[in-house]
């Protein structure tokens, strides 16, 4: 798989995240900014991204190129981290077993819920007042 790049998608919430395995050194470029440019000095994000690769022992052997919308900046690094994931078990179908095992390969469903009519918010009521 000499110079070919690995493609897989990823989601979370409202976030949806197009990830790109090339052949490189480890680093991580997502909407054409480096990691710590896009998502400044969050290093909880930092190890959320970089775990599919750490437990593949591929930390140094791809650069990830990304490109994300919608969601928030943990929402947008949880569809990394499953994109990313979705793309190693493209290139070995051997890290399956680790990977299933940690969650990653999961889709978070949770989304939130809907506001209900009647109501402040999707479960909130407004103040009830006996008298």
């Amino acid at each position: 798989m000499a110079d070919k790049e690995i493609m897989a998608t990823g989601r979370r919430k409202t976030a949806i995240a197009v990830v790109k395995l090339v052949k490189g050194k480890g680093r991580v470029f997502v909407n054409g900014k480096t990691f710590k440019d896009y998502f400044g000095s969050r290093a909880a994000l930092e190890m959320m991204v970089y775990r599919p690769l750490a437990l593949t022992d591929n930390q140094e052997k791809y650069d990830v190129r990304v490109k994300t919308v919608g969601g928030g900046v943990t929402a947008q690094a949880g569809a990394i981290k499953h994109g990313i994931s979705r793309a190693l078990l493209k290139i070995n179908e051997d890290y399956k077993s680790v990977l299933k095992s940690e969650g990653l390969l999961t889709r978070d469903a949770r989304v939130k819920e809907r506001k209900k009519y009647g109501r402040k918010r999707a479960r909130k009521r407004f103040q009830f007042s006996k008298r």
